[in-house]
């Protein structure tokens, strides 16, 4: 189940990830990784591809720029189902819509939703996970208590309870992913911290008056978050997968604004008879996820070694 596997993925990477005491060090390391990494260069190119996209396409909307060849919303921009040409790169779907042109619309919903996942995944499990281990006692208890409640529930089926009970919707959907993302990370954040919370530094810290909190937040957070980082970059090309597949099952944006999964979803009927109208948008989100693999992987095991 996606909840018991990324709270495994969580433990193994709490081992096999590095908790180096300076973080500017660390931060250096990861500009030098990118050059001396194929994986993670390629990755960084394909991941800086889809984001220039998603940034150009984002600035054409709000400044109502026709950034894509054809209006993503047009039917009959081209005869209905017609095959990858010049004029239509991608080809046209079963209402004469350009696909290349609804990928591109596409693009800023997608990695709009899964940074904004991981920042608040990044951001509330740093803080839990660090409170939890640096507080102890009935404070670590009673946090990572509620996170295994989380860990209880397949995340799939509560994201999709909570976007059933919230309505289909980008934001519905960024909520209900949101509420079952942070827990690995609060995890993990709470065994980098145990790693640190004894250092020389952190009881110097605490010798001249430095509450808890200041430690945290001016100690702790700081020297833990590359690990976590790290961590969210392998971590980004599975929420993409993840909205892609809720959805194809209609909890996303709604028709007829066009989105990765419901492309692919609107579309498979006509896999056998007109196989590239699925295949685009499918190809999309394996590269997405694939170059933030490879990029996660490259950083990984470049800092590691």
């Amino acid at each position: 189940m996606l909840t018991a596997e990324r709270s495994d993925e969580a433990e193994d990477r709490e081992e096999i990830l590095p908790s180096n005491p300076s973080a500017s060090v660390r931060f250096r390391a990861i500009l030098g990784s990118i050059r001396s990494n194929k994986g993670a260069l390629i990755g960084a190119i394909i991941v800086g591809i889809f984001a220039v996209t998603a940034i150009v396409e984002y600035v054409g909307q709000l400044l109502k720029l026709p950034v894509t060849p054809y209006n993503p919303l047009e039917l009959s921009a081209g005869p209905p189902l017609s095959p990858p040409s010049l004029s239509h790169l991608m080809g046209t779907d079963q209402l004469g819509r350009d696909t290349f042109s609804r990928i591109l619309t596409a693009t800023p919903n997608d990695f709009a939703v899964s940074l904004t996942v991981i920042a608040f995944s990044l951001v509330v499990g740093a803080i839990v996970g660090s409170y939890a281990a640096f507080h102890g006692g009935l404070w670590d208890e009673a946090l990572m208590r509620v996170t295994d409640i989380f860990f209880a529930i397949p995340a799939l089926v509560l994201a999709m309870a909570i976007a059933l009970a919230l309505g289909p919707g980008i934001v519905n959907m960024t909520i209900a992913l949101m509420v079952i993302w942070w827990p690995p990370y609060a995890r993990l954040a709470r065994g980098e911290a145990l790693k640190i919370a004894h250092q020389n530094y952190i009881e110097a810290a605490r010798l001249s008056g430095r509450g808890t909190t200041k430690i945290i937040f001016g100690h702790a957070l700081p020297n833990i978050s590359l690990t976590l980082l790290i961590y969210a970059s392998l971590d980004v090309g599975t929420v993409i997968l993840v909205y892609a597949g809720l959805t194809f099952l209609g909890l996303g944006v709604l028709p007829p604004h066009p989105d990765w999964g419901e492309m692919v979803s609107s579309t498979k009927d006509y896999i056998i008879s007109d196989p590239w109208l699925p295949f685009f948008p499918g190809l999309v989100i394996a590269l997405s996820v694939i170059g933030f693999s490879l990029l996660g992987d490259g950083l990984k095991d470049t800092l590691t070694s």
